[in-house]
């Protein structure tokens, strides 16, 4: 969580730096994606102390976000979740090409907050008692689709298939576990580093890297 805070603080310090703001600006806004809700309050202060300019923060799934940009969305900073969504804006004329930098290769993790669910690797979510298992939406949330990726590698996502509860993103697929809806959930090491119950790092040999530009 460190690198990762060091690495967006560069990231968001190069931005600003790249061009100049109009005088009469007095805010930065950013588009951030749910798996950076933990670590982008801290880096905004910080960068408020640093440029006086108020930090104004949108987080979503990394498609919903881009879609917001591509249809005009008032952004100066889009940190997505992985490179694929940069990549097409900047493809579309929406980003800076020279603005374009990886400043984090995402964990995936499995989130159990309820010690008696006996999960202690990922093939234990073919047990009965596992009865949600929370995934942000493959199309919408890189890590939803790297959550597939993983269970279909390890050979049991057609069997745990009928119990995924999608959402519209890695911190909505926490809630559903955190309110009791979903008995685990697939999310980034970051969103749960605090929370309680057990948290299991997925190999990340088991998906596409969760690089994030």
């Amino acid at each position: 969580q460190q690198k990762l805070t060091v690495c967006i603080a560069i990231c968001l310090t190069m931005t600003a730096c790249s061009r100049s703001p109009a005088p009469t600006q007095t805010s930065l806004t950013i588009a951030a994606a749910s798996n950076l809700t933990s670590v982008m309050s801290e880096i905004a202060q910080a960068f408020e102390k640093e440029t006086n300019l108020r930090v104004v923060i949108s987080y979503g799934s990394t498609a919903q976000l881009a879609q917001q940009i591509e249809h005009g969305g008032p952004f100066d900073v889009y940190a997505a979740a992985d490179t694929e969504h940069v990549d097409a804006l900047i493809d579309k004329g929406k980003l800076q090409p020279s603005s374009r930098a990886i400043y984090a290769r995402g964990q995936l993790v499995l989130w159990i907050p309820d010690a008696s669910s006996h999960v202690q690797r990922i093939q234990d979510l073919t047990k009965p008692t596992i009865r949600f298992i929370a995934i942000a939406q493959p199309d919408l949330a890189p890590y939803g689709r790297a959550a597939v990726e993983a269970l279909s590698a390890v050979g049991i996502w057609e069997q745990v298939q009928p119990k995924v509860a999608y959402a519209n993103s890695i911190s909505m697929a926490k809630q559903y576990a955190s309110s009791g809806n979903a008995s685990v959930a697939f999310t980034s090491q970051p969103l749960v580093l605090k929370e309680r119950g057990t948290v299991l790092k997925v190999d990340p040999g088991l998906s596409q890297p969760l690089d994030q530009a």
